[in-house]
Protein backbone atom coordinates (compact mmCIF):
# COMPACT_ATOMS: atom_id res chain seq x y z
CA UNK A 1 0.00 0.00 0.00
CA UNK A 2 1.83 3.14 -0.88
CA UNK A 3 2.02 6.25 1.52
CA UNK A 4 -0.90 8.02 0.35
CA UNK A 5 -2.88 5.03 -0.07
CA UNK A 6 -2.06 4.72 3.66
CA UNK A 7 -2.88 8.32 4.94
CA UNK A 8 -6.98 7.96 3.67
CA UNK A 9 -6.98 4.83 4.98
CA UNK A 10 -6.23 6.23 8.36
CA UNK A 11 -8.29 9.39 7.64
CA UNK A 12 -11.37 6.94 6.85
CA UNK A 13 -10.96 4.65 10.06
CA UNK A 14 -10.25 7.59 12.36
CA UNK A 15 -14.15 9.29 11.15
CA UNK A 16 -15.93 5.93 11.28
CA UNK A 17 -14.75 5.13 14.85
CA UNK A 18 -15.47 8.90 15.37
CA UNK A 19 -18.81 8.43 14.07
CA UNK A 20 -19.19 5.06 16.40
CA UNK A 21 -19.36 7.33 19.03
CA UNK A 22 -21.25 10.28 17.54
CA UNK A 23 -24.55 9.24 16.83
CA UNK A 24 -27.03 10.95 14.68
CA UNK A 25 -29.33 12.35 17.40
CA UNK A 26 -31.09 15.56 16.99
CA UNK A 27 -30.41 15.67 13.24
CA UNK A 28 -33.10 16.04 10.36
CA UNK A 29 -32.97 12.90 7.96
CA UNK A 30 -35.14 11.91 4.96
CA UNK A 31 -37.01 8.53 5.75
CA UNK A 32 -39.81 8.08 4.78
CA UNK A 33 -40.54 4.63 3.99
CA UNK A 34 -43.53 2.37 3.47
CA UNK A 35 -42.53 0.10 6.79
CA UNK A 36 -45.08 0.77 9.48
CA UNK A 37 -42.85 -0.76 12.53
CA UNK A 38 -39.13 -0.38 13.01
CA UNK A 39 -37.32 -2.98 11.53
CA UNK A 40 -34.96 -3.04 14.56
CA UNK A 41 -37.44 -2.85 17.83
CA UNK A 42 -40.90 -3.77 16.01
CA UNK A 43 -42.31 0.06 17.95
CA UNK A 44 -45.04 1.28 15.57
CA UNK A 45 -42.97 4.49 13.78
CA UNK A 46 -44.05 8.03 14.01
CA UNK A 47 -41.91 10.18 11.98
CA UNK A 48 -38.19 9.63 10.25
CA UNK A 49 -36.76 7.56 13.20
CA UNK A 50 -37.58 5.25 15.67
CA UNK A 51 -38.76 6.99 18.85
CA UNK A 52 -37.82 4.16 21.21
CA UNK A 53 -34.81 3.00 19.59
CA UNK A 54 -33.34 5.86 17.79
CA UNK A 55 -32.93 3.69 14.35
CA UNK A 56 -34.03 5.22 10.94
CA UNK A 57 -37.21 4.48 9.56
CA UNK A 58 -35.74 3.51 6.40
CA UNK A 59 -33.02 0.60 5.82
CA UNK A 60 -30.48 1.23 3.01
CA UNK A 61 -30.16 -2.08 0.84
CA UNK A 62 -27.88 -1.33 -1.91
CA UNK A 63 -24.45 -1.32 -2.48
CA UNK A 64 -24.61 2.19 -3.68
CA UNK A 65 -26.49 3.59 -0.45
CA UNK A 66 -24.13 1.46 1.17
CA UNK A 67 -21.04 3.58 -0.66
CA UNK A 68 -22.57 6.62 0.20
CA UNK A 69 -23.30 6.13 3.64
CA UNK A 70 -19.39 5.46 3.86
CA UNK A 71 -18.25 8.79 1.95
CA UNK A 72 -20.70 10.49 4.21
CA UNK A 73 -19.26 9.24 7.63
CA UNK A 74 -15.78 9.84 6.48
CA UNK A 75 -16.03 13.24 4.75
CA UNK A 76 -19.04 14.78 6.74
CA UNK A 77 -19.45 13.22 10.21
CA UNK A 78 -22.95 13.90 8.98
CA UNK A 79 -22.93 17.19 8.38
CA UNK A 80 -21.87 18.41 11.98
CA UNK A 81 -17.86 18.50 11.24
CA UNK A 82 -18.15 21.31 8.86
CA UNK A 83 -19.65 23.62 12.08
CA UNK A 84 -17.66 22.33 14.40
CA UNK A 85 -14.08 23.15 12.75
CA UNK A 86 -14.30 26.70 12.52
CA UNK A 87 -16.04 27.35 15.83
CA UNK A 88 -13.33 25.26 17.31
CA UNK A 89 -10.52 27.36 15.47
CA UNK A 90 -11.40 30.90 15.77
CA UNK A 91 -14.44 30.91 18.69
CA UNK A 92 -13.50 27.88 21.11
CA UNK A 93 -15.15 29.46 23.95
CA UNK A 94 -18.67 29.71 22.24
CA UNK A 95 -18.12 25.97 21.10
CA UNK A 96 -17.19 24.67 24.50
CA UNK A 97 -20.36 26.63 25.95
CA UNK A 98 -22.76 25.74 23.64
CA UNK A 99 -21.75 22.18 24.04
CA UNK A 100 -22.37 22.57 27.97
CA UNK A 101 -25.08 24.82 27.77
CA UNK A 102 -27.35 20.83 25.79
CA UNK A 103 -26.86 23.00 22.62
CA UNK A 104 -25.19 19.86 20.91
CA UNK A 105 -26.93 18.80 17.83
CA UNK A 106 -25.10 20.87 15.31
CA UNK A 107 -21.71 19.87 16.69
CA UNK A 108 -19.52 17.11 16.82
CA UNK A 109 -18.94 15.89 20.62
CA UNK A 110 -15.65 16.46 22.27
CA UNK A 111 -14.74 13.17 22.58
CA UNK A 112 -15.74 12.08 18.97
CA UNK A 113 -14.07 14.73 17.34
CA UNK A 114 -11.12 14.01 19.90
CA UNK A 115 -10.28 10.19 18.29
CA UNK A 116 -10.55 12.02 14.90
CA UNK A 117 -8.12 14.23 15.99
CA UNK A 118 -5.62 11.51 17.02
CA UNK A 119 -5.79 9.20 14.62
CA UNK A 120 -5.46 11.65 12.40
CA UNK A 121 -2.40 13.53 13.82
CA UNK A 122 -0.10 9.95 14.20
CA UNK A 123 -1.74 9.42 10.40
CA UNK A 124 0.19 12.27 9.26
CA UNK A 125 2.83 12.42 11.87
CA UNK A 126 4.02 8.98 10.23
CA UNK A 127 3.44 9.82 6.92
CA UNK A 128 5.45 12.61 7.04
CA UNK A 129 8.52 11.10 9.81
CA UNK A 130 11.15 11.65 7.56
CA UNK A 131 10.07 15.29 7.40
CA UNK A 132 11.02 15.52 11.47
CA UNK A 133 14.64 13.30 10.77
CA UNK A 134 17.15 15.68 12.09
CA UNK A 135 19.25 15.29 10.03
CA UNK A 136 16.87 17.50 7.78
CA UNK A 137 16.29 19.77 10.37
CA UNK A 138 19.32 20.34 12.13
CA UNK A 139 21.45 23.18 9.93
CA UNK A 140 25.01 23.94 9.82
CA UNK A 141 25.89 27.21 7.64
CA UNK A 142 22.43 27.16 6.36
CA UNK A 143 22.62 24.14 5.33
CA UNK A 144 20.36 20.87 6.74
CA UNK A 145 22.69 18.10 7.72
CA UNK A 146 21.60 15.62 5.12
CA UNK A 147 22.28 17.95 2.56
CA UNK A 148 25.98 19.24 3.73
CA UNK A 149 27.01 15.47 4.94
CA UNK A 150 27.94 14.62 1.57
CA UNK A 151 30.31 18.16 0.65
CA UNK A 152 31.28 18.08 3.94
CA UNK A 153 33.13 14.12 3.69
CA UNK A 154 34.25 15.62 -0.02
CA UNK A 155 35.64 18.40 1.61
CA UNK A 156 37.78 16.44 4.37
CA UNK A 157 38.83 14.09 1.40
CA UNK A 158 40.37 17.36 -0.73
CA UNK A 159 41.63 18.62 2.48
CA UNK A 160 43.85 15.44 3.16
CA UNK A 161 44.98 15.14 -0.65
CA UNK A 162 46.01 18.72 0.01
CA UNK A 163 48.00 17.87 2.89
CA UNK A 164 50.04 14.91 1.14
CA UNK A 165 50.87 17.03 -1.60
CA UNK A 166 52.32 19.87 0.83
CA UNK A 167 54.21 17.12 2.84
CA UNK A 168 55.74 15.58 -0.73
CA UNK A 169 56.55 19.11 -1.26
CA UNK A 170 58.37 19.48 1.90
CA UNK A 171 56.09 22.09 2.97
CA UNK A 172 54.19 23.16 6.00
CA UNK A 173 51.22 21.62 6.48
CA UNK A 174 50.36 22.98 9.88
CA UNK A 175 47.71 25.36 8.54
CA UNK A 176 45.74 22.36 6.58
CA UNK A 177 46.20 20.13 9.71
CA UNK A 178 44.40 22.62 11.57
CA UNK A 179 41.76 22.94 8.95
CA UNK A 180 41.66 18.95 8.44
CA UNK A 181 41.13 18.62 12.51
CA UNK A 182 38.25 21.12 11.93
CA UNK A 183 36.71 19.30 9.22
CA UNK A 184 37.13 16.18 11.06
CA UNK A 185 34.99 17.45 14.13
CA UNK A 186 32.31 18.90 11.89
CA UNK A 187 31.89 15.79 9.66
CA UNK A 188 31.81 13.73 13.28
CA UNK A 189 28.83 15.63 14.65
CA UNK A 190 27.25 15.81 11.37
CA UNK A 191 27.08 12.07 11.48
CA UNK A 192 25.84 11.99 15.30
CA UNK A 193 23.16 13.88 14.07
CA UNK A 194 22.20 12.14 11.02
CA UNK A 195 22.64 8.45 12.63
CA UNK A 196 20.31 10.14 15.59
CA UNK A 197 23.68 8.86 17.99
CA UNK A 198 22.11 7.45 21.14
CA UNK A 199 25.12 6.57 23.08
CA UNK A 200 25.01 10.28 24.91
CA UNK A 201 21.63 9.26 26.64
CA UNK A 202 22.98 9.29 30.17
CA UNK A 203 19.18 10.27 31.82
CA UNK A 204 18.78 7.94 34.90
CA UNK A 205 14.85 7.96 36.38
CA UNK A 206 14.04 6.70 40.07
CA UNK A 207 11.23 5.07 38.43
CA UNK A 208 12.53 1.94 37.92
CA UNK A 209 10.27 1.35 34.30
CA UNK A 210 11.43 4.50 33.05
CA UNK A 211 15.25 4.08 33.67
CA UNK A 212 14.45 0.54 32.34
CA UNK A 213 13.35 2.60 29.18
CA UNK A 214 16.35 5.01 28.99
CA UNK A 215 18.45 2.06 29.07
CA UNK A 216 17.14 0.22 26.36
CA UNK A 217 17.01 3.53 24.11
CA UNK A 218 20.86 2.66 23.70
CA UNK A 219 20.87 -1.04 23.29
CA UNK A 220 18.09 -1.15 20.65
CA UNK A 221 16.47 2.38 19.85
CA UNK A 222 14.36 1.35 16.90
CA UNK A 223 12.24 -0.95 18.97
CA UNK A 224 12.01 1.26 22.12
CA UNK A 225 10.91 4.34 19.81
CA UNK A 226 8.30 2.00 17.88
CA UNK A 227 6.79 1.39 21.52
CA UNK A 228 6.87 5.09 22.49
CA UNK A 229 4.92 5.88 19.24
CA UNK A 230 2.47 3.00 20.04
CA UNK A 231 2.20 3.66 23.58
CA UNK A 232 1.74 7.36 22.74
CA UNK A 233 -1.44 6.98 20.38
CA UNK A 234 -2.98 4.24 22.81
CA UNK A 235 -2.77 6.36 25.52
CA UNK A 236 -3.13 9.61 24.36
CA UNK A 237 -6.98 9.77 26.04
CA UNK A 238 -4.58 9.99 28.94
CA UNK A 239 -3.99 13.68 28.57
CA UNK A 240 -7.76 14.58 29.34
CA UNK A 241 -7.76 13.03 33.34
CA UNK A 242 -4.27 14.22 33.78
CA UNK A 243 -5.30 18.01 32.50
CA UNK A 244 -8.71 18.03 34.06
CA UNK A 245 -7.52 18.96 37.79
CA UNK A 246 -4.94 21.44 36.66
CA UNK A 247 -8.25 23.67 34.90
CA UNK A 248 -9.78 23.01 38.19
CA UNK A 249 -6.76 24.56 40.01
CA UNK A 250 -7.82 27.99 38.30
CA UNK A 251 -11.25 28.19 39.20
CA UNK A 252 -10.92 26.23 43.07
CA UNK A 253 -14.13 28.36 44.63
CA UNK A 254 -15.70 29.16 41.99
CA UNK A 255 -19.09 26.64 42.11
CA UNK A 256 -20.41 27.87 38.99
CA UNK A 257 -18.01 25.71 37.06
CA UNK A 258 -17.58 21.87 37.60
CA UNK A 259 -15.42 18.77 36.50
CA UNK A 260 -17.82 18.22 33.79
CA UNK A 261 -17.46 21.79 32.37
CA UNK A 262 -13.57 21.51 32.55
CA UNK A 263 -13.41 18.00 31.11
CA UNK A 264 -15.13 19.76 27.72
CA UNK A 265 -13.00 22.47 27.90
CA UNK A 266 -9.87 20.34 28.19
CA UNK A 267 -10.62 17.63 25.37
CA UNK A 268 -12.14 20.40 22.78
CA UNK A 269 -8.88 22.17 23.35
CA UNK A 270 -6.64 19.29 22.90
CA UNK A 271 -8.37 18.69 20.08
CA UNK A 272 -7.44 21.89 18.54
CA UNK A 273 -3.70 21.03 19.09
CA UNK A 274 -3.83 17.61 18.00
CA UNK A 275 -5.04 19.32 14.71
CA UNK A 276 -2.63 22.04 14.77
CA UNK A 277 -0.29 19.09 14.88
CA UNK A 278 -1.36 17.81 12.06
CA UNK A 279 -1.55 21.34 10.39
CA UNK A 280 2.40 21.91 11.17
CA UNK A 281 3.56 18.94 10.34
CA UNK A 282 2.05 19.10 6.98
CA UNK A 283 3.94 22.88 6.65
CA UNK A 284 7.13 21.38 7.57
CA UNK A 285 7.03 19.01 4.77
CA UNK A 286 6.18 21.55 2.77
CA UNK A 287 9.23 23.38 3.40
CA UNK A 288 6.54 26.21 4.82
CA UNK A 289 8.56 29.20 6.71
CA UNK A 290 8.36 30.32 10.69
CA UNK A 291 6.11 27.30 11.51
CA UNK A 292 8.25 27.14 14.74
CA UNK A 293 6.90 30.65 15.18
CA UNK A 294 3.40 30.00 14.71
CA UNK A 295 4.23 26.66 16.85
CA UNK A 296 5.36 29.08 19.38
CA UNK A 297 1.78 31.79 19.34
CA UNK A 298 -0.56 29.90 18.46
CA UNK A 299 -1.41 27.79 21.41
CA UNK A 300 -1.39 30.44 23.74
CA UNK A 301 -3.91 32.64 21.84
CA UNK A 302 -6.19 29.72 21.48
CA UNK A 303 -6.10 29.13 24.94
CA UNK A 304 -7.02 32.51 25.87
CA UNK A 305 -9.39 32.93 23.48
CA UNK A 306 -11.24 29.54 24.73
CA UNK A 307 -10.90 31.14 28.97
CA UNK A 308 -12.47 33.80 28.32
CA UNK A 309 -15.59 32.36 26.21
CA UNK A 310 -16.47 29.08 27.89
CA UNK A 311 -16.01 30.74 31.70
CA UNK A 312 -16.94 34.33 30.48
CA UNK A 313 -13.77 36.07 32.07
CA UNK A 314 -12.50 39.53 31.55
CA UNK A 315 -8.88 40.34 29.55
CA UNK A 316 -7.01 40.36 32.91
CA UNK A 317 -8.49 37.41 34.53
CA UNK A 318 -7.82 35.34 30.95
CA UNK A 319 -4.79 36.26 30.60
CA UNK A 320 -3.16 35.48 33.65
CA UNK A 321 -4.95 32.02 33.63
CA UNK A 322 -3.96 31.83 30.49
CA UNK A 323 -0.50 31.49 31.47
CA UNK A 324 -0.87 29.86 34.33
CA UNK A 325 -2.58 27.05 31.57
CA UNK A 326 0.50 27.29 30.06
CA UNK A 327 2.32 25.96 33.14
CA UNK A 328 0.07 23.87 33.61
CA UNK A 329 0.18 22.10 30.19
CA UNK A 330 3.82 21.48 30.34
CA UNK A 331 3.11 20.12 33.62
CA UNK A 332 0.32 17.55 31.86
CA UNK A 333 3.05 16.73 29.15
CA UNK A 334 5.80 15.45 31.16
CA UNK A 335 3.34 13.57 33.30
CA UNK A 336 2.39 11.80 29.80
CA UNK A 337 5.65 11.68 28.89
CA UNK A 338 6.49 9.69 31.75
CA UNK A 339 3.52 7.43 32.14
CA UNK A 340 4.33 6.71 28.04
CA UNK A 341 8.09 5.96 29.19
CA UNK A 342 6.94 3.70 31.78
CA UNK A 343 4.86 1.69 29.37
CA UNK A 344 7.30 1.37 26.86
CA UNK A 345 10.00 0.32 29.57
CA UNK A 346 7.48 -2.62 30.65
Amino acid sequence: MSGSEEIIADLAQSALTARAVEPAHGEDAAGHTAERACLNCGTVLIGAHCHACGQAAHVHKTLGAFVHDLLHGVFHFEGKIWRTLPLLVWRPGRLTREYIDGRRASYVSPIALFLFSVFLMFAVVKQFSGAFDPGNIVKVNGVSVNEGLPGQVKRLAGLKEQRAALSRAGQSTAKVDGQIAGAEEALKVMQDVKSANLDSVNARSAIPAVDRTFKALKTDPGLVLYKLQNNAYKYSWALIPLSVPFVWLLFPFNRRFRLYDHTVFVTYSLCFMTLLVVVLSLAIAAGVPLVALAAILIPPFHMYRQLRGTYGLGRIGALWRTAALLVFAAAALVLFAMLILAESGS
